[in-house]
């Protein structure tokens, strides 16, 4: 599958890993499942803090920062990857055209002041007493923490509003891939936000309150909370390591590689014909929830492991060399190596770049840990980018026997909002645009 080691590599044959800053108070707090609200130290913040000391990435030491909002492509695509999630899916309950686009300016106008550490509207207190806050006011006193907003629309959200003609050729449905098990109710949606920070209070606190301010407007169909960053977009950063205990896409693309985004990643005006030229600057989202059979896993001798990765568990490196970053010799590696299948040498050239976060939701039921990686990939094109790479993993990879992928969704994701007169959505709903 393209979900976990080397999908994004380039033409070096590198992957990237699994890697945070030292623990704060809220980091040890663990995440719920699909809910708006954290829940209770768990299972997900005790794995996420137990990382070995050479492990730790750098870039994530100023964890109160603010990321700018506004840009020609919106944050939290290629800028540096936080340590936390919270993915939210939602369904357009509106079919006012005019009120569905005040809610898309609403919510760019909260989004930009959060992003900044600022409350939204008039702030969680001080106002009306017999009306309820603009804010809800779980954030107040957080830094930013480099909190990121990023908008997707569905392919649903183009039978609406008279929007099916605007539909990018590249925002294909994804076909049904061999060992899917999906759950209809945790995938799709007409459009996404996607909340990433270093402060798992500031991203739920964000997604809660653009739920609250869509209200009547749109609703949440489906969630996803995650820790424990799964890929890096920072060069000098670790790599980060999966809930295998292995580095994870040792060479993602980078965020100061214009070219390799340019490529591979930023859609182009000319992109798929003159009705998608809104998506110049956009890229496409692919969102899969993969369940990991970790008891199994746990099981597995070490050199199985290593045999279904093509890489050694220590240090990273591909079968028969020293370093973590040297070039592999795929034909080294077992024919049916996750690393052998997904890298870009198997595969013409395809390269995608990763944001992907660990995942654990309590237990099953029976004992076993629900717990996983959840997929996020940029690319140019669906078609030319995840779709080839997972028909070839699905059918072949060792990694199978280990994972299920058990939720599915794809987004449009347009550029980024430019100025403050800009809104998410502009160039798709303005016509003047």
């Amino acid at each position: 599958m393209t979900d976990i080691q080397d999908s994004t590599q380039g033409a070096d044959g590198a992957e990237t890993a699994l890697a945070g800053s030292a623990p704060t108070r809220r980091s040890l707090i663990g995440w719920g499942s699909a809910g708006l609200a954290l829940g209770a130290a768990a299972a997900g913040g005790a794995v996420a803090m137990t990382r070995a000391g050479n492990d730790v990435d750098p870039v994530g030491a100023d964890t109160g920062a603010a990321v700018p909002f506004h840009g020609p492509h919106q944050a939290g695509i290629a800028t540096a990857v936080q340590d936390r999630l919270h993915f939210a899916a939602f369904d357009v309950k509106t079919d006012d055209r005019a009120e569905f686009v005040q809610l898309l300016k609403d919510w760019t106008q909260a989004a930009a002041r959060m992003t900044a550490g600022h409350t939204v509207g008039e702030g969680a207190y001080g106002g009306l007493a017999e009306a309820p806050p603009d804010d809800t006011g779980e954030a107040l006193g957080l830094k930013p923490s480099r909190l990121t907003l990023t908008i997707g629309f569905g392919p649903s959200l183009f039978t609406k509003f008279g929007l099916a003609d605007r539909r990018p050729e590249a925002l294909v449905d994804l076909p049904a891939f061999p060992g899917d098990n999906l759950d209809k109710a945790r995938s799709d949606g007409d459009l996404c936000i996607q909340a990433c920070a270093d402060d798992p209070q500031v991203a739920v606190h964000a997604i809660r309150n653009l739920a609250r301010i869509g209200f009547g407007k749109v609703a949440i169909r489906w969630s996803q909370l995650g820790f424990g960053k799964t890929s890096s977009t920072t060069p000098e950063a670790q790599t980060p390591r999966n809930l295998m205990g292995f580095k994870d896409g040792t060479r993602n693309i980078a965020g100061t590689e214009t070219a390799r985004l340019d490529k591979f990643v930023w859609a182009g005006e000319k992109d798929n014909g003159a009705n998608s030229a809104w998506m110049s600057g956009g890229s496409y989202l692919v969102a899969r929830r993969i369940r990991m059979n970790i008891e199994t896993w746990d099981r597995t001798s070490l050199q199985e492991q290593e045999d279904v990765f093509g890489r050694d568990k220590g240090e990273g490196a591909p079968v028969g060399k020293a370093k973590e970053h040297d070039k592999p010799f795929l034909k080294a590696m077992k024919p049916d190596a996750h690393v052998r299948l997904a890298h870009p040498d198997s595969n013409g050239g395809i390269t995608i770049l990763r944001r992907g976060y660990s995942f654990t939701d309590g237990t099953d039921g029976l004992g076993r840990l629900e717990a996983g990686l959840f997929f996020l990939a940029y690319m140019r094109d669906v078609r030319h980018g995840f779709i080839p790479l997972q028909r070839k993993l699905s059918a072949s990879d060792a990694l199978n026997e280990y994972i299920q992928h058990v939720s599915s969704a794809v987004f449009a994701v347009p550029p980024g909002v430019r100025d403050k007169d800009d809104w998410w959505g502009r160039t798709l709903f303005s016509k003047e645009a």
